[in-house]
């Protein structure tokens, strides 16, 4: 696929040749581990050493485009500034990046130096990275005209990959193979690059940045500044409606606090994503954690624009079910403008897990907007996170809560999770009035469409679909809030026979008509709706081939994971083929009357 490789020696990779490092490209990362290993495996390097391989594309100015290895080709610049190697500063450049460049212009400033370095102007991971390498060099005693000897016989591996390729497929073959870029990040690249100018890049680089960290609030991971410009009514609604509104806010803010654009921004590889004074913040974000990934949201929203076509979550259709979204620029800007329009309706309407308090180790399911703290509240008098119910109503809020935690443990695979895309685009759209009874009408239309489907009235056994299962909870739980208001619904998908199959203790359900043909009839009592609930493995497991009696009496806790469970553990005593077919037949009318509100 690639041609013409180049053996290049260490002291000659940086000489009549500019490197840039994409966009797309993750920032300087390496940490003191991986750079200590780098000169150990030169000092200890005989002859004709092989560092590994560097992929880059040429672009039509001559430039590499550094496609991978760049965090070993980031090392070696810092590495030959250190020893005073001659080479030419500009000849490796980070696009979009300030910071960055500012960084590896000003790296003889920086080995003088010390005392530490202003980290709001710098790269924070290359100036520790560069730290390293004079700590190193000081701590070993290494002699650095012996080591420099050294670098005469390591070579690199230089790789051009052939003029049009696609990029796009390369992409995809690394990622197959394990290597650094992941397919968001090439879709990433593919977006920003119908950008015509850098200032847009810069700012739809931050926007993106800013969703990709699914596990906070979305409003906390953009500078204070930026915070302030682009979000209104205490931070709980954007302030912009279009990509190019975003721009000129931004830009008017530069004006009017007298700051350049870089330090507004958040620099595309996250330096200085959120203030040091906003230690807290970031403390309370680790309390969250979202219920799918960013390769998924993005196509969550993706689909949510269009929920009529041909779009899916299929993770392995990822670029081809995104592509439409760089044609051209105003296509790009409006997808990175959508993007985070939906991120901020996902972390004000759809749930996620929280870490906190007595839940800390396991988690519990919450429905929380971000909102910003009265000043006057708090000792410090600055602006904080606080995290009220999502639905000014407390009943309706847990309702909503319960009912998505219903679809999320039921469709568990995220190309099945589709629900949220729909629910976005309800939220998103201007045509629909937003209320708290809306809202909750709207997925239990989904569900109750689930369910009408799944035939779960004619089904028996392993062959009834789990929604049936779920959204009989749930609608239990409905029907008596007030009672059930502890219910939590659990990750369980094992369907358990609460007469065992094969009880130990007790004699299996037979019909007494000994005919061949009514011994059909065992299994189907057996393997009715009634008779069955869905629970954890692992509780399904501890339940074995124990009597009805005796499971709600030994185990209570895994009675209470399914709201129909602890139904038929009232009835548990007299737990008949009789009783288990009436107690079926009531939750089958139970789910009938509710289809029947379908809209």
């Amino acid at each position: 696929m690639c041609k013409n490789p180049e053996k290049i020696n260490i002291l000659d990779i940086f000489n009549d040749v500019r490197y840039i490092v994409p966009i797309y490209q993750r920032n300087y990362a390496w940490e003191s581990v991986n750079i200590e290993q780098l000169i150990e495996d030169i000092n200890n390097s005989e002859i004709n050493y092989f560092l590994g391989s560097l992929v880059v594309n040429e672009r039509d100015d001559g430039s590499y485009e550094v496609i991978d290895g760049q965090q070993r080709l980031t090392t070696l610049f810092l590495l030959n500034r250190y020893l005073g190697i001659d080479i030419d500063k500009s000849s490796l450049r980070f696009e979009v990046r300030h910071k960055s460049n500012k960084t590896l212009d000003n790296l003889d400033l920086i080995k003088k130096s010390t005392q530490d370095i202003d980290n709001k102007e710098y790269s924070e991971s290359i100036i520790d990275g560069f730290n390293f390498i004079k700590q190193y060099f000081s701590e070993n005693e290494a002699n650095i005209n012996d080591f420099k000897n050294k670098l005469n016989n390591v070579f690199i591996v230089r790789i051009k990959v052939p003029k049009n390729i696609d990029l796009n497929h390369y992409f995809e073959i690394m990622n197959t193979r394990g290597e650094q870029l992941e397919l968001h990040e090439i879709v990433k690249a593919k977006i920003l690059a119908t950008f015509g100018n850098d200032n847009d890049k810069s700012i739809g680089a931050m926007i993106w940045d800013a969703c990709s960290d699914m596990n906070s609030y979305v409003q906390m991971n953009f500078k204070s500044d930026i915070r302030n410009i682009i979000f209104k009514n205490n931070w709980t609604e954007l302030s912009v409606s279009t990509f190019e509104d975003l721009v000129s806010k931004i830009n008017i803010g530069k004006v009017k606090e007298n700051k350049s654009l870089k330090e507004l921004l958040i620099d595309s590889s996250n330096e200085g994503k959120l203030d040091n004074t906003k230690k807290v913040d970031n403390e309370e974000n680790e309390r969250f954690e979202s219920i799918v990934s960013f390769p998924n949201f993005l196509l969550q929203v993706n689909l949510a624009l269009d929920l009529d076509s041909s779009k899916s979550l299929d993770d392995k259709k990822f670029i081809e079910n995104l592509e439409n979204n760089w044609k051209d620029e105003k296509t790009g800007k409006d997808f990175i403008f959508n993007l985070l329009k939906y991120r901020v309706l996902f972390d004000k309407f759809i749930i996620k897990r929280e870490f906190s308090r007595d839940y800390k180790d396991i988690g519990k399911w919450s429905l929380l907007k971000l909102k910003e703290e009265d000043k006057t509240e708090n000792a410090e008098k600055r602006s904080k996170p606080s995290y009220p119910n999502s639905l000014d109503n407390e009943l309706k809020n847990s309702q909503l809560k319960v009912l998505q935690s219903c679809l999320r443990i039921t469709y568990t695979s995220p190309q099945t999770m589709d629900w949220i895309a729909e629910f976005l685009e309800f939220v998103g759209s201007d045509d629909n009035k937003i209320t708290n009874e809306s809202l909750i009408t709207h997925l239990e239309n989904y569900c109750r469409k689930k369910v009408k489907g799944s035939g779960y009235s004619d089904r028996t056994g392993f062959n009834i679909h789990r929604i049936a299962f779920s959204y009989l909870d749930y609608l239990i739980y409905r029907d008596d809030q007030n009672k059930c208001s502890k219910f939590e619904f659990q990750f369980r998908n094992s369907i358990e026979h609460f007469y065992p199959q094969n009880p130990t203790d007790l004699e299996k359900w037979i019909d007494k008509d000994k005919d061949k043909d009514k011994d059909k009839d065992k299994d189907k009592d057996l393997n009715c709706f009634g008779n069955l609930a869905l629970i954890t493995v692992s509780g399904n497991s501890r339940f074995s081939n124990l009597s009805p009696k005796s499971k709600v009496d030994t185990y209570p806790t895994i009675i209470d994971q399914s709201l129909k469970l602890k139904i038929m553990s009232k009835l548990a005593e007299g737990w008949t083929p009789e009783v288990a077919k009436k107690h079926g037949q009531e939750m089958i009318n139970k789910l009938s009357e509710d289809i029947k509100k379908l809209s």
